[in-house]
């Protein structure tokens, strides 16, 4: 199959929520019975907890079996798995899936999908998720179920609002956060000033008001500067001083950074994917100079920071004996990102980043990002898609 079909297999999985990582079979890997475990493929594990190579010791008495499935059209082939760091060189991180040869030929994409503490493996290049999803054939079965014991707790939460929409709730309090306030105290929820989640790691949300965003404008994913203990440059005002320009009595810095292009002053990314680092370059007359570091490490911990998991819901007001109560209607299901997602679409220059540094004429600097930002139309390549549901 075509790079588009596999770019749809892996939308699939994104748009239905399903964490994965993706590795290539080589040639000399398949006959060798031997794969180089990527950083992508090691992220995704030590993400969900399947195994972390960076604790693991070299040899092969630390050898680790695990089992899996191969999963075609026709049957789930049961499979060993083992995860490994021999003892030459720097023990680069191994694995292996028994029977992989009849699997996948080299060149072509596998996805990996841990569940239940097991790996699932689909070869992206010669099947079509979706339309097995829809036709339920074997592939189909096994994405139902993972897809129907993957989140547990949001499909307890939509049983216990449905329950509640069996009837008004009373309000407790007046004001615009008064629905919020009185779902969460149906549900039992003490009120608290804290940013965690409200509902076991769902944030609960009430709006009446669904905001419209332009296709046209990328949105903000989060703010987060560079590592400057691995950056050459140790601050953003030295970033603005090496690469700025004055405007007025003001200095400044405003610009995007891709990987897929140099912008205007120079500026461009550098995707280390097997060293989990983004790296900002300034280029110019073929003389290169290193500019700032971003661990993949803190950008996944900030998108999940900032995107967490979130039902909102959505309720008629009616006053019932001179008190207002709330008739749940619908909620909107939108999951957290796909975080293992983040560096390869920086590196594809799906997610760009906006320099917005300012010197002001009394010689203050001000840093209103760097802003890592992403079309509106891309983020499906990001977030899994948003349900609704109605409650009655």
């Amino acid at each position: 199959m075509s790079d588009t079909q596999v770019a749809k297999n892996k939308a699939f999985l994104v748009k239905k929520g399903i964490e994965h990582s993706v590795f290539i079979p080589t040639e000399t890997g398949l006959k060798k019975s031997i794969l180089d475990a990527t950083q992508e493929v090691r992220t995704h594990f030590d993400l969900v907890g399947f195994h972390d190579y960076s604790s693991q010791e070299q040899g092969p008495k630390s050898k680790i079996m695990k089992n899996g499935y191969l999963v075609t059209d026709t049957e789930q082939i049961p499979t060993s798995m083992s995860l490994y760091r021999p003892i030459t060189k720097k023990g680069d991180p191994r694995m292996w899936f028994r029977g992989l040869a009849s699997f996948a030929q080299a060149g072509e994409r596998v996805a990996i999908v841990i569940f239940s503490g097991q790996a699932y493996l689909f070869n992206i290049s010669t099947m079509d998720l979706e339309s097995a999803f829809e036709i339920k054939n074997k592939i189909g079965e096994v994405l139902a179920e993972i897809l129907e014991k993957n989140n547990p707790i949001a499909q307890e939460l939509l049983i216990r609002l449905r329950d509640l929409a069996q009837q008004p709730i009373p309000a407790i309090i007046h004001g615009d956060t008064a629905v919020g306030m009185a779902v969460e105290h149906a549900l039992g929820i003490q009120a608290n000033s804290n940013k965690e989640p409200d509902y076991f790691g769902i944030e609960l949300k009430s709006s009446r008001v669904k905001r419209r965003v332009s296709q046209s404008t990328r949105v903000n994913l989060f703010a987060q500067v560079a590592d400057w203990n691995l950056s050459q440059l140790k601050s953003s005002a030295a970033i603005l001083d090496a690469y700025g320009y004055e405007v007025g009595n003001e200095r400044k810095l405003y610009c995007t950074v891709s990987a897929k292009s140099i912008n205007s002053q120079g500026l461009c990314f550098l995707v280390e994917l097997e060293e989990d680092l983004v790296k900002e370059r300034h280029i110019k007359d073929e003389v290169i100079s290193e500019v700032a570091v971003w661990q993949g490490e803190k950008l996944r911990e900030r998108l999940k920071e900032k995107h967490t998991e979130t039902f909102w819901i959505e309720a008629e007001s009616s006053v019932i004996n001179g008190i207002e109560h709330f008739l749940l209607k619908r909620v909107r299901h939108t999951r957290g990102p796909l975080l293992t997602q983040i560096v390869p679409l920086i590196a594809e220059g799906v997610i760009t980043m906006d320099h917005l540094i300012k010197r002001n004429a009394k010689g203050r600097v001000s840093e209103k990002g760097p802003l890592f930002k992403i079309f509106p139309q891309d983020l499906g390549k990001l977030f899994p898609e948003e349900v609704e549901y109605l409650l009655n």
